[in-house]
């Protein structure tokens, strides 16, 4: 019988004594085995080339190429591995651009062992390890911008009571419950349905709204207003 089932982390920093300092506390944390270390982004994306980690705990400021072009080729060339930023900086000009880039968790640096562990854990079951606080100021800018733009630019005319793109009613429903945060299998247990018919649901309305991630979800359900507070 095989035994717990391992994720596979690569490190990417360019500060020595952070770096060697991350990996000695994942080696402590069940269930996370770390296969590689780089010092800055190009290492990073070859090292994800050689290992093919399930995960990269990702630095944003680093030489030769910035944590941001490294999230970018890592998705685009890997998209099995999932990437969570682990950085110094919460501030806008980080947050969005890893995000944007494919980035499914961001952490800093001031995140403790279980911090970690849960972000791995969460990008890994399909959620995004976004920190409580990464959570908020997403939200925020997200209001902020559907204040900014207005209706007319950001929401396409629809019909009261009709969802956008053609989305069905229980396709809203998952995305609202996307928004939330929750997993797949988060998400089939509070609909009473299987992963599969979720997985089929949610590839639905990602063709029809054209997201390319859970990130991008998040950002269109918010727009739209398809939020479990307002179904």
């Amino acid at each position: 019988m095989s035994g717990p089932e391992v994720t596979r982390v690569l490190v990417a920093d360019d500060q020595t004594v952070v770096r060697e300092g991350i990996v000695m506390l994942l080696g402590l944390l069940p269930g996370i085995e770390v296969v590689g270390a780089a010092g800055d982004g190009e290492e990073a994306v070859a090292l994800v080339e050689r290992h093919h980690p399930d995960v990269v705990l990702m630095d944003l400021r680093m030489p030769r190429c910035d944590g941001v072009e490294a999230t970018r080729r890592i998705r685009a060339a890997h998209p099995e591995t999932e990437v969570v930023v682990l950085t110094t900086y919460a501030d806008d000009d980080s947050l969005f651009p890893a995000l944007q880039a494919g980035a499914r968790g961001y952490l800093t640096k001031d995140a403790g062992a279980e911090e970690i562990a849960r972000a791995v854990a969460d990008v890994r079951s399909g959620a995004a390890g976004l920190s409580p606080q990464v959570q908020l100021r997403l939200l925020e800018r997200l209001s902020e911008q559907s204040g900014r733009s207005g209706p007319a630019a950001e929401r396409p005319a629809t019909r009261p009571g009709e969802l956008p793109d053609g989305l069905t009613a229980r396709e809203a429903e998952v995305l609202a419950l996307i928004a939330e945060g929750l997993s797949n299998a988060e998400i089939a247990q509070r609909l009473f349905v299987s992963q599969a018919t979720v997985k089929t649901h949610i590839n639905n309305l990602f063709a029809k709204t054209a997201v390319r991630d859970r990130a991008q979800a998040v950002a269109y359900a918010f727009r739209y207003g398809i939020t479990g507070t307002q179904q």
